[in-house]
C-alpha cells in the first residue's frame, strides 16, 4: 500500500531455473480508500493527506486481494504459498504506533480476503516448510538470518529510514527482474525506487553477504506529481502525475534544450544532500543519521524544499510551463527532472566513495520508468565519468514492479528456497555463496560454544 496507488502482485517462481513469472497485478488508486467513518480512529495520514483508519485499510487491502485472485484464478487455499506486505505510507507517520496500526490493518485486510495467518509467517523449522516445497528448502541447512538476496540490512536498534523495508525489497527485486534480460545485477550495487517517495540502497562486495553502505531517501514521483498537480491536469492535493501520463512522447516534437532550462528551474527548488545529524525527518521520512553513522551507512535525501515546503513553488512551475507550452512538453521536462534527480545522487555517492566502475545501478518505481526517462539516464549517466561510455548500457537495469518482485524474493530467502546454479546472492560474475554462507554459520556456532563454556 503507497501514497499513490496500491498493488496487489501475484508471482509464481520456477524453483529449478529461479525465474518469477508475475501472474497478475492489480492496481487501485489510494485516494480511493473510503473515508473515515463516524467513531474510527485516524491512525496517519499518506503523504497527500489522505486520512487512514484500520478499518478502511483493512477493507480496501481485502477488495484488491480478493479481485486479483480471482481474476487470476488463484486459490488462496491450494495455490498460494506465502503473503509479504509492505507499505510507503510511513512519510506521514510520527511515531511507531501509527507504523504498527498501518502492519496491523495490512495483516487484517488479507485475513478479510481469506488468506490464513500461516502464510503470513516465516516457518522457524524445516518441517514448518509446505511438503511440495520441503525439497527445494535449504532451511535445515542455513537458517533465515534476515539477509534478503544476498545483503544484510544496516544492524541498528532502530531502522536508519522509515521505509529501509521497501528499500531492501526493491534492491531485491531488481535483482530477480534483471534475470529475465541474463543481466547478472548482484552486489556492489546503486538501487532506485522512484516511488511517491524515494528509496534505495548502496551494497558493498562482501561475501557471503554484502553490507548495506548507503541508503536512499526522501520524495521522487512527489516531484513529478506536484509539477501535475500545479498544471490542472490532475486533482490539485491528491492527483498523480500517473493519471496523467501521456505516452509516446516525440522527441521530434519537443525541445529539449528548453526543457532542460525548466528542469534546473525545478531543481533550485530542491535539495538533494547528505542527511544530516539531528535531522528526524527528510523529504518528509522519518530517518535517524546517528544510528545510520554508528551502523556505517552513509544518508542521501531528496527533498523539495525542508520536508515538502517547496511543493506549492513547485505545483506553480508546472502551472506555467503547461500553461506555455502544454501538456506534451510538461511531461519533458518532467523526465529530464527526475532523470537529473538520480544522476545528483549518483554523484554524492561517487563523490563520497560509495560506488565506482564496478558498481551497477538498478531503478525501478512509477517515476522513473514512464516516458523518455530511461534513455534521457542513459545519456546523462554516460556523461558522468563513473563508467566508460561502452559499459553504461552494460551496468544499468531498469525493471517494472520491483518492490513487488522483492517480496517474491524475501518470501524465498524466508524459506530458504534459493536457486545456486542461478543466484540472487553474492556478487557478479560469482559463483553462489552457499558454502562460504554454511562457513560462516559452522564458526557462529563454535564461537558461541567457546562463549558458552567459557561463561
Amino acid at each position: 500500500l503507497g501514497n499513490t496507488t496500491t498493488k496487489c502482485i501475484l508471482s509464481a517462481t520456477n524453483l529449478d531455473d529461479g525465474k518469477t513469472y508475475l501472474l497478475k497485478k492489480t492496481v487501485r488508486l489510494t485516494k480511493d480508500v473510503r473515508e473515515p467513518m463516524p467513531g474510527e480512529e485516524v491512525f496517519g495520514k499518506t503523504l497527500w493527506k489522505k486520512e487512514l483508519t484500520v478499518s478502511s485499510v483493512a477493507e480496501f487491502v481485502s477488495e484488491v486481494i480478493t479481485e486479483s485472485m480471482a481474476t487470476a484464478e488463484i486459490s488462496k487455499d491450494s495455490d498460494l504459498d506465502f503473503v509479504v506486505r509492505s507499505t510507503g505510507v510511513t512519510a506521514g507517520f510520527a511515531t511507531p504506533e501509527e507504523v504498527g496500526a498501518m502492519i496491523h490493518a495490512l495483516a487484517e485486510g488479507c485475513l478479510a480476503a481469506g488468506v490464513p495467518p500461516s502464510k503470513m509467517i516465516a516457518p522457524l523449522s524445516h518441517d514448518k516448510v509446505p511438503q511440495r516445497l520441503q525439497k527445494y528448502s535449504k532451511l535445515n541447512l542455513v537458517p533465515f538470518d534476515g539477509a534478503v538476496a544476498g545483503c544484510l540490512t544496516p544492524r541498528t536498534p532502530s531502522e536508519i529510514i522509515a521505509n529501509e523495508m521497501e528499500a531492501e525489497l526493491s534492491t531485491a527485486g531488481i535483482k530477480v527482474g534483471a534475470k529475465w534480460i541474463d543481466f547478472d545485477f548482484r552486489n556492489p550495487v546503486i538501487t532506485f525506487d522512484f516511488g511517491t517517495t524515494l528509496k534505495g540502497r548502496i551494497t558493498d562486495s562482501a561475501i557471503p553477504y554484502a553490507n548495506t553502505i548507503g541508503s536512499i531517501a526522501g520524495l521522487g514521483g512527489a516531484i513529478a506529481d506536484a509539477l501535475v498537480q500545479g498544471a490542472g491536469l490532475v486533482d490539485g492535493k491528491q492527483g498523480s502525475a500517473l493519471e496523467a501520463y501521456m505516452e509516446n512522447l516525440s522527441e521530434g516534437k519537443v525541445d529539449w534544450s528548453q526543457a532542460e532550462a525548466y528542469a534546473e528551474e525545478a531543481h533550485k527548488l530542491l535539495r538533494i544532500t547528505e542527511i544530516p545529524l539531528g535531522c528526524e525527518r527528510f523529504g518528509t521520512v522519518p530517518v535517524n543519521p546517528s544510528a545510520a553513522k554508528e551502523a556505517g551507512v552513509y544518508l542521501i535525501g531528496c527533498d523539495i524544499g525542508n520536508n515538502g515546503s517547496n511543493i506549492p513553488k513547485l505545483r506553480e512551475l508546472g502551472g506555467k510551463i503547461c500553461g506555455e507550452h502544454g501538456k506534451r512538453f510538461l511531461f519533458a521536462a518532467i523526465d529530464l527532472t527526475m532523470v537529473k534527480v538520480a544522476c545528483r545522487i549518483i554523484e554524492t555517492a561517487s563523490s563520497q566513495g560509495l560506488i565506482d566502475r564496478k558498481t551497477s545501478i538498478g531503478v525501478t518505481g512509477r517515476a522513473a520508468l514512464t516516458g523518455a526517462k530511461p534513455k534521457l539516464f542513459l545519456e546523462k549517466l554516460s556523461k558522468l565519468d563513473l563508467y566508460r561510455k561502452d559499459e553504461v548500457d552494460r551496468q544499468v537495469v531498469f525493471v517494472e514492479d520491483g518492490l513487488a518482485l522483492g517480496a517474491s524474493a524475501m518470501a524465498r530467502c524466508m524459506f530458504r528456497l534459493g536457486t545456486p546454479k542461478n543466484p540472487l546472492g553474492g556478487n557478479r560474475g560469482g559463483r553462489c555463496v552457499l558454502s562460504e554462507r554454511l562457513k560462516k554459520l559452522k564458526i557462529e556456532k563454535v564461537g558461541r560454544s567457546l562463549y558458552q563454556a567459557g561463561g
